[in-house]
């Protein structure tokens, strides 16, 4: 494909579909221009990205949602807590953590986290009630 010619279109269709990165699940859904990639701890999020390609492969991936007009969002307790492709917009956080070209949503991992310290106190609660 030569420099002038316009790089095909990328679609997503999916249904139900889950992965398991280092043993954590993650739930793949789509939109006509999004695909949310959800798990269930700020935790479990940290460990799928730990094990993601080097920076190359990741470049290669964002380029590609990019291109296609795509925006993957990361999700934990249905608060997105990072984003990356068309979509993303990295901050001064993004940058400090050195995940640019990708977009940390601070107050989604913060609103995950207390979700998920929320949902342990009530089983605790449960258990000793």
């Amino acid at each position: 494909m030569s420099g002038t010619e316009s790089h095909a279109a990328l679609a997503v269709e999916t249904d139900d579909l889950t992965l398991s990165v280092d043993g954590v699940d993650v739930s793949v859904h789509a939109t006509e221009r999004r695909l949310f990639l959800e798990v269930e701890s700020v935790g479990d999020a940290l460990r799928v990205a730990r094990r993601l390609p080097g920076d190359a492969a990741s470049d290669l991936a964002v380029r590609e949602l990019r291109l296609g007009d795509l925006t993957a969002e990361v999700r934990v307790r249905g608060r997105t807590v990072a984003i990356a492709g068309a979509d993303a917009r990295p901050g001064p956080v993004s940058h400090r953590l050195g995940v640019a070209p990708a977009e940390v949503r601070f107050a989604g991992v913060v609103g995950a986290g207390y979700g998920g310290l929320s949902a342990a106190v009530r089983r605790a609660r449960r258990l000793f009630a």
